[in-house]
């Protein structure tokens, strides 16, 4: 691709940094970009102020890495000029670091940036070659032209992935690995027979059907069919079992095994989408953000997010035709266009298209399969970057001012308070509360608190005496123990911790709760509403229910206020699950030898290394505990005793 993309503006604007500009300003960039980072994997790309790309990276954790920028004294000279030119930063989410690398190295071939150390040898990414030429196909990595006869498979990010590949091959397939020469001249098995990871066809162990078969199912595999393998290795697993030759479904199980340490999807980039541009449109709270990736020879060359305007109040399909045709109209469109939407026009403007390319053009709109994947990915940034403009822009004030109205504020909220709970019958209960404000989210914010009246699960009252899965009373005490806290610390309320509106996530009920909360707290100068999904908890028909109990209200689909209260109670949903999530593995994972007194990790490692699990160590005797090294006899006569209380 010869165009050059439109940036969107920058972060700060009519910031243009020169050359000799402070780093503090690209800092400031910088820092204003991180309040809205995800913290998966990703490729970032640093823009100046005419819109070149000045440096292009990739990360495991997008938030992590680019956090690092904010500190341009610990960086070395180049990079603190970069920091100095940043006007604004791009952004594309991926599915694994994998990914991320092979990305990041498109981006860099494509945009050269100045401020990347480039590999003038221009080094080509490791493949996996099954050869073709040899009665007995062999596979090995490749790296350069692909001048052999056979099957290539990657690219890969590393050698390292490769090996890693090789190895799921040779446990699975039993594939040969050695040259030509070295199979020819082999008169007995090598030792990766002898280890179950090569079929020996070079002394006649496997007939060529059978090694024609492994190899079908070793391309299989490299072209994304392991789940098929599996199956099937797992029906003649089962055969052997039934048939009591328990050494053939052994190795069965092994090689399933094999098939299970799968190497890093590679969606992004798929052989068998060519040329190709991907354009997936997200529409919500009145902005819309249209995403477009670009595919060619079955690599990604980047993306770019664009925000149509005066498109508040047409439909996405709508939306995305006219944005096709003005796109389209200053750049040749490749062989396939993919899309999100389906448009009522697709074949008018499949022709327009192939005229204006003097060749065919295709307009696809997939439901599944490799190119949905694609869709659904770009669907994926289109989201983040959505989220990101609604975050960054100035319309985070007009959507505080529109909730203002919503609620009847006496001014502007600068700090909304959202709560909600998430438990499982009652158990592990666990309330969350996020904060948010002119800045978006203000994540540090945040807290979350271990309702402590809940019932346990044989349904006894807690210290409060409710019921397990009492939502109601649950939302009282965690509202309770905020804003008494609250009434303690800061009476006078001047620290700037104060909520102008608390939200709860549920209906009348919670909010009950609330005013009681507030009515017994003597706190008069908080508005406080629920909001609820509609009927059949529709989103988008959400109820909200004000305090001053009059009837539910219910907000236009298309109301920018609707969108953003959405967002608020979906981020609350979000914290509470996750911190629930948490409280449940941490006490799946806790063992019955972490409640005895005195027994740290060092002591409660040798029990378990002594009797082989905290079970036995509950049924072993005094002597035997005795005899754990670390263990005198006054701690096992405690350890005993703990779980024997009755003798």
């Amino acid at each position: 691709m010869n165009q050059k993309e439109t940036l969107p503006p920058v972060g700060k604007p009519g910031l243009l940094p020169q050359k000799d500009a402070l780093p503090e300003i690209g800092v400031a960039v910088i820092a204003d970009y991180l309040k809205r980072l995800p913290k998966g994997p990703g490729v970032y790309r640093m823009v100046n102020g005419k819109g070149d790309v000045l440096y292009v990276g990739k990360a495991k954790n997008l938030k992590k890495r680019v956090v690092a920028y904010t500190a341009p004294d610990r960086q070395s000279i180049r990079i603190r000029r970069m920091i100095s030119e940043t006007a604004s930063m791009e952004f594309v989410t991926t599915h694994t670091e994998a990914e991320a690398l092979l990305l990041e190295s498109n981006m860099i071939k494509r945009f050269a940036p100045k401020y990347n150390i480039l590999l003038r040898d221009d080094k080509s990414f490791p493949f996996i070659l099954v050869t073709a030429e040899h009665e007995f196909p062999q596979v090995l990595k490749h790296r350069g032209a692909q001048n052999k006869s056979g099957d290539y498979f990657g690219p890969f990010a590393s050698v390292w992935a490769v090996n890693e590949t090789l190895a799921v091959l040779q446990r699975a397939f039993l594939l040969r690995t050695c040259t030509d020469s070295v199979f020819a001249n082999r008169t007995r098995p090598c030792l990766l027979h002898q280890i179950k990871r090569c079929a020996a066809p070079c002394v006649g162990k496997v007939s060529t059907e059978d090694y024609q078969t492994l190899v079908w199912q070793a391309r299989n595999f490299l072209s994304g069919g392991s789940q098929s393998i599996q199956k099937d290795f797992a029906a003649k697993m089962q055969q052997a079992s039934d048939a009591l030759e328990f050494e053939i479904a052994g190795q069965y199980r092994d090689r399933i095994r094999a098939l299970t340490r799968v190497q890093a999807r590679q969606d992004i980039n798929i052989q068998s989408v060519g040329e190709a541009d991907v354009i997936a449109a997200h529409q919500e709270g009145g902005i819309t953000c249209i995403q477009v990736f670009f595919f060619r020879t079955g690599a990604n060359f980047g993306n770019r997010s664009y925000f149509p305007s005066q498109a508040r109040d047409a439909d996405l399909p709508e939306v995305l035709e006219a944005f096709i045709g003005q796109f389209y109209a200053k750049t040749i469109p490749p062989k396939n266009i993919f899309i999100s939407h389906p448009i009522a026009d697709s074949d008018l403007l499949s022709e327009a298209l192939s005229v204006r390319a003097g060749r065919l053009v295709k307009l696809f709109c997939p439901k599944r399969g490799d190119k949905r994947k694609l869709i659904d990915h770009a669907l994926t940034n289109a989201k983040d970057a959505h989220g990101r403009r609604m975050a960054e822009s100035a319309s985070q004030r007009r959507l505080l001012e529109r909730v203002r109205d919503v609620f009847k504020l006496d001014g502007v909220p600068e700090r909304i308070e959202v709560y909600d709970n998430s438990h499982v019958s009652g158990t592990k209960a666990v309330g969350g509360m996020i904060v948010a404000g002119p800045e978006g989210f203000i994540k540090s914010a945040y807290r979350k608190f271990t309702i402590k009246g809940a019932a346990p699960i044989d349904g006894r009252s807690g210290t409060d005496g409710f019921a397990a899965g009492d939502d109601y009373a649950m939302m009282k005490e965690v509202l309770t123990r905020r804003f008494s806290r609250a009434l303690r610390e800061d009476p006078d309320k001047t620290s700037g911790q104060w909520p102008d509106l608390v939200l709860l996530d549920g209906g009348k009920g919670q909010l009950t709760m609330g005013l009681e909360v507030f009515e017994e707290l003597a706190i008069n100068d908080i508005a406080i509403a629920a909001i609820a999904k509609g009927p059949d908890r529709n989103a988008g028909r959400e109820r909200i229910f004000l305090s001053d109990r009059s009837p539910a209200i219910e907000l236009e689909a298309r109301n920018p206020a609707l969108y953003f209260l959405q967002r608020l109670r979906d981020e609350a949903h979000r914290f509470a699950i996750g911190s629930h999530r948490q409280k449940r593995s941490r006490a799946i994972s806790r063992s019955i030898l972490d409640e005895i007194p005195n027994v740290g990790s060092k002591r409660k490692k040798a029990l378990l290394h002594h009797f082989g699990g905290p079970e036995a160590v509950a049924q072993a005797g005094r002597s035997d505990l005795e005899g754990t090294d670390g263990i005198n006899k006054a701690l096992a006569n405690k350890i005993y005793d703990w779980f024997h209380p009755d003798g």
